[in-house]
């Protein structure tokens, strides 16, 4: 065979109707360049998001979670565009997508709410921004920071260095804590009891003394030592220390332990033990007595 007869017979397969949309023939070289199209269009989505949130937007002084939403949302309009033109190789124009999308709806109707409701919840994530990327959250009992937020779920890495993906509407229907939302800074509460022969005047230098030591104590807003209320068996003593980050919470909380038990040994300060008081009556009814003779 001929080479000539070699790619007449190769045009002749690319040129294979195999089915027709309003009247419109859809070959193999049609379809190849769709799916091409399409795979060119999610590479270029994927490279306008990467240039933009680490090329282009860290010559503005724009935070994370804004520039993150940013090259998120142009991603999704190159895609949504290529899309759009990749469906007019295949003879589908918007009138036929019109009728597509139509009648994807009774399909989303009938199965498909929880991906939309997830959709529009990251939509609004995206503009609204309640949630960014680097926050501190607490969703259901669960605290991580934020890594990444999509369309349909975000992910949170845990403190135990465990990914979980959260749906979106997580975030948009129930409550949710941010603790970097704002103000990263946050009021520690350190609890410890008291024996009530300890000197009350000792006990609030010890703890003063305490949080003016630690160096990631912020001096201002100043630290508050209170009496909160007394005990079965201890004055109950609260220290409230404003750190400035509330990622390190629990490390700074360890260290405030730490240095109250070293500090109250130093000064003779007694934490006591619970006490229960028993009390025994002496002596049987007479009845008892009685039965036993």
């Amino acid at each position: 065979m001929e080479l000539h007869e070699i790619f007449t017979s190769l045009r002749d397969l690319l040129n294979l109707k195999l089915f027709s949309l309003q009247d419109n023939p859809v070959t193999i070289l049609s379809l190849f360049i769709f799916f091409f199209s399409l795979t060119l269009v999610f590479l270029a989505g994927s490279f306008v998001r990467r240039f933009l949130q680490g090329t282009f937007l860290d010559k503005f002084e724009i935070e994370p979670g804004l520039k993150y939403a940013l090259s998120r949302v142009a991603q999704y309009i190159i895609i949504l565009i290529g899309v759009l033109i990749s469906f007019q190789f295949v003879a589908i124009d918007l009138t036929s997508l019109a009728v597509i999308f139509g009648l994807l709806s009774v399909g989303i109707g009938f199965g498909l709410q929880n991906i939309t409701a997830n959709f529009i919840s990251g939509l609004i994530i995206m503009f609204e921004r309640p949630i960014t990327v680097g926050d501190r959250v607490d969703v259901n009992g669960i605290e991580g920071d934020v890594m990444e937020i999509s369309i349909r779920s975000t992910k949170i890495l845990t403190m135990n260095n465990t990914s979980i993906i959260v749906p979106n509407t997580q975030f948009v229907e129930n409550n949710v804590i941010n603790f970097s939302l704002g103000d990263p800074t946050f009021r520690l509460h350190i609890h410890v009891g008291v024996s009530y022969s300890s000197n009350l005047d000792d006990v609030l230098r010890a703890l003063n003394e305490i949080a003016e030591e630690n160096l990631n104590v912020l001096k201002k807003p100043k630290h508050q030592v209170h009496l909160t209320q007394f005990g079965d068996s201890s004055w109950d003593m609260e220290l409230r220390v404003w750190i400035p980050e509330v990622k390190n919470r629990f490390i700074v909380q360890n260290e405030i332990n730490q240095a109250i038990v070293r500090k109250f040994e130093a000064m003779k300060i007694e934490i006591p033990f619970p006490q229960r008081d028993l009390h025994l009556r002496s002596g049987f009814p007479n009845n008892v007595k009685e039965k036993d003779e």
